[in-house]
């Protein structure tokens, strides 16, 4: 059993290694067994990304796949190479189970184009692809009180938010607008815009307004890191520290992001990784 389980846990760091482009960093800041722990999640998110996102994706292989998860939580493992490093992870940092129905409740609402009318809708999507993300993480990293989670809840949000502003683009060519309707029509931004990739007045004052919302959120959830334990807090910095930086970016290119994807190299990302390293 345990050579499965080895096995499994090679194989989830063989595809953080090669998919995770910004998490993959922080991860080489912890001590081995969290961050085998961070590439059997980071897999299994992976995965549950894939089957909404690739072509004709479709409702039944998602539903297959939370069977199997249910499965998995419980010491059943299907064929798939990441569940017993899952399961073992699950286990062995008691990550609440609901956690990773949230998650894939989120991935199969990306199923349908998707659109929020309010903030309020969007939040709680954000929720569910990446505030449990952020809850999941610091179980695995350690913490000693539970206003701990209420952080990390808002940590997930800001990440999730710059994800948004950066694939602005490619989500709306799948036909998905995350950017809440409300504000389209406060700042007189159309789907059509966005569509067009249009980078009018009108679209640069919508995104100075999200940019600062993902801001807010960054500076709520500062004192996160001085709540988990101390061990991963290098990592957790170095992570907040990516992301933030992309955002910063998306800013400086006076939100450029339809010619190109806003991105950090990787140089600018191991300096970071080194910064975080030696305080």
């Amino acid at each position: 059993m345990k050579n499965a389980i080895d096995q499994s846990y090679a194989y989830c760091r063989r595809i953080a290694r090669s998919r995770a482009k910004n998490f993959y960093y922080s991860f080489l800041l912890l001590p081995d067994h969290q961050r085998k722990a961070m590439c059997a999640i980071y897999a299994f998110m992976r995965y549950c990304d894939d089957l909404s996102d690739e072509p004709g994706a479709a409702r039944p292989p998602l539903d297959r796949w939370r069977e199997e998860m249910e499965d998995a939580l419980e010491g059943r493992f299907s064929g798939h190479p990441v569940w017993p490093a899952f399961h073992h992870t699950v286990r062995r940092f008691g990550i609440p189970h609901e956690y990773f129905r949230h998650m894939i409740d989120g991935v199969l609402s990306d199923l349908e184009p998707r659109r929020f009318d309010t903030f309020e809708e969007l939040y709680g999507y954000c929720y569910q692809v990446a505030s449990v993300v952020g809850m999941t993480t610091i179980h695995i990293f350690g913490f000693d009180t539970r206003s701990a989670l209420p952080l990390a809840e808002k940590c997930g949000v800001a990440f999730q938010l710059t994800n948004i502003l950066r694939d602005i683009r490619e989500d709306a060519e799948r036909g998905r607008i995350y950017l809440p309707m409300e504000d389209l029509r406060r700042f007189g931004v159309t789907e059509n815009d966005l569509q067009a990739g249009n980078r009018s007045e009108a679209f640069l004052r919508l995104m100075r307004f999200e940019a600062e919302r993902a801001r807010a959120y960054y500076d709520e959830s500062q004192p996160l890191v001085d709540l988990i334990h101390h061990r991963s807090r290098r990592s957790l910095r170095a992570l907040i520290w990516i992301y933030s930086r992309l955002l910063d970016r998306i800013q400086r290119t006076n939100y450029d992001v339809f010619r190109r994807r806003v991105r950090l190299s990787a140089v600018e990302k191991s300096w970071i990784v080194v910064r975080a390293l030696v305080g």
